[in-house]
């Protein structure tokens, strides 16, 4: 939120637009999912998931503008765990991803949204970084190159390196949260954690 603006609601408010968004979006994953499966690659599929994902950036910057809120803090990381795990879980199905990358991504998204729930009962929220962003950037394009007709054919390899790109970051990030999480809780709480 810019500077010298008051935001429109405040932290405890439940129906904005951003929320209204990412609701909309979780809605709409299961679509795609469906899509996925049903269908060999194509522009529909990857034009549907697109823009499921680039809603994403539609709600950020209306909270940003329009003032974030805790219920928005819960719901947009989950939109992007419901978009980027339903369709790597429909890529599986149709063997176009191995089930280990997506299964190391899939266990630590459960492990960090499990201690994230822990650590916030106490009050301690650390905030996303750049490279989690940058995680579920390439999360979404591991994703979207596997259904674009032009690389999953003949290019399937780029879909596959951006995959595993992704799974090193999902760790990467992984670790990260859990020491940054520690360091929040021995300054905020002054105790081991």
């Amino acid at each position: 939120m810019k500077k010298g603006i008051e935001p429109t609601y405040g932290p405890t408010a439940l129906l904005t637009p951003a929320n209204i968004i990412t609701v909309a979006r979780i809605v709409a994953t299961p679509v795609f999912v469906f899509l996925v499966v049903a269908n060999e690659p194509s522009w529909t599929t990857f034009i549907v998931g697109f823009s499921i994902g680039m809603s994403d950036f539609v709600d950020g910057w209306l909270a940003r503008r329009q003032g974030a809120t805790r219920s928005g803090a819960f719901l947009d990381p989950l939109a992007d765990k419901v978009l980027v795990l339903g369709g790597m879980s429909a890529l599986v199905a149709n063997q176009q991803f191995h089930w280990v990358p997506v299964a190391v991504i899939a266990l630590r998204e459960l492990v960090i949204s499990a201690y994230r729930s822990r650590v916030g009962r106490r009050g301690i929220t650390v905030p996303a970084t750049k490279a989690a962003k940058w995680k579920t950037f390439f999360q979404l394009w591991a994703i979207g190159f596997a259904v674009m007709p032009s690389i999953a054919g003949s290019f399937h390899w780029i879909a596959t390196a951006t995959l595993w790109l992704a799974v090193v970051l999902t760790f990467q990030t992984g670790c990260a949260y859990l020491i940054d999480a520690r360091k929040v809780a021995q300054t905020q709480l002054g105790e081991g954690y």
